[in-house]
């Protein structure tokens, strides 16, 4: 499923090219699938509570785009980014999803060509074109302004369970509530599931607001990616690949839940590791917790490498490991101990 994931495209806004992979993935496990107006996808497993409670696992759908934004008279496409560093873009392939699907390439001007000034310059979008191998007309024809470009890049397994492709932001979290499913196919729990695959949180976060004040469920876990504290990561953390998913401390994460979900985890013998977050985690979470009356919200991390680039890498044990965590913490969770963990 992740391979069929990121493989496909699903730009901010344009998550509908992923419904059927999802709805396809979800079905066996789920009572009933439906997807909202603006590209949110609900998978709902209905628990022996009737409807008396629910929980909702969240993760996003939609991946780091490009649009273009100008069709020159030798058919090269100018464009903008959006949540891409124009320095990892150099020599990329790219999908044009105008009237059918264009491969492109990301050019620059040749070292040879370059003087002294623009080869110590810093790579700008304004300096990359998108070459089609069109005129200007045929392009015209078939590519308009505003036009979505994705990342094109194949998926390839690594040593030691590592994987790479594009879009594994968030789509390994996606496929980690898929795992969650299939694990919870045989648990005779109680609370209702929602497995939501949200829409535009890389530009907002707007489907993360429009589901939880959809579905208002009792409680909420948001699973995201987080930066590998290794070798070009971030040094100041301890969040590694093939450690386990990241249970985040902080202000918005609702203390008692957390404990729980951590218990469970050590009681089970699912590896996780911890990430302290003081402010605002950049991740749906951040919205999910203030809606309506505010829903007690977790957030499950799984730490990936080079993050919005067309080589993400996670590591598939860290994949299963955050779905086995999120399928032992909604078979333990009853009516009972929910009264006992919300009040403080």
């Amino acid at each position: 499923m992740l391979k069929d994931l990121c493989t496909s495209h699903g730009p901010s806004g344009r998550e509908d090219m992923l419904y059927p992979i999802i709805e396809n993935a979800f079905k066996p496990y789920c009572h009933e699938i439906r997807c909202g107006s603006q590209n949110n996808v609900y998978a709902i497993k209905k628990g022996r509570g009737n409807g008396k409670n629910s929980i909702m696992l969240m993760a996003h759908a939609d991946e780091v785009f490009m649009q273009v934004t100008g069709i020159m008279d030798n058919g090269f496409l100018k464009f903008t980014t959006l949540g891409i560093d124009a320095k990892t873009l150099v020599s990329q392939e790219v999908v044009i999803h105008g009237t059918s699907q264009i491969i492109g390439i990301i050019g620059i001007k040749p070292p040879h060509l370059m003087n002294d000034e623009e080869k110590n310059a810093a790579v700008k979008v304004d300096d990359l074109l998108i070459d089609t191998g069109l005129s200007k007309e045929e392009a015209e024809k078939n590519i308009k302004i505003g036009t979505y470009v994705t990342l094109k890049r194949d998926f390839y397994e690594l040593l030691n369970d590592n994987v790479v492709c594009k879009a594994l932001d968030d789509r390994a979290s996606i496929v980690s509530m898929w795992n969650c499913a299939k694990e919870l196919m045989n648990v005779n729990h109680e609370f209702d599931v929602y497995f939501v695959c949200s829409c535009q949180e890389e530009v907002g976060h707007r489907g993360a607001k429009m589901a939880s004040y959809d579905l208002n469920p009792t409680l909420a876990i948001a699973i995201d990616v987080t930066f590998d504290s290794g070798k070009m990561g971030i040094p100041d953390k301890e969040t590694y690949l093939g450690k386990g998913p990241c249970i985040c401390i902080g202000p918005n994460i609702h203390p008692k839940f957390r404990k729980r979900l951590m218990e469970l985890a050590e009681e089970y013998n699912i590896p996780y590791q911890v990430e302290v977050e003081g402010g605002n985690t950049g991740t749906d979470a951040w919205d999910i917790q203030i809606v309506r009356n505010a829903i007690p919200t977790l957030l499950i991390s799984i730490p990936q490498k080079y993050m919005h680039t067309s080589v993400e890498m996670v590591n598939m044990k860290d994949v299963v490991n955050t779905g086995r965590i999120m399928a032992k913490f909604i078979e333990k969770v009853t009516s009972e101990n929910l009264e006992e963990m919300l009040c403080f």
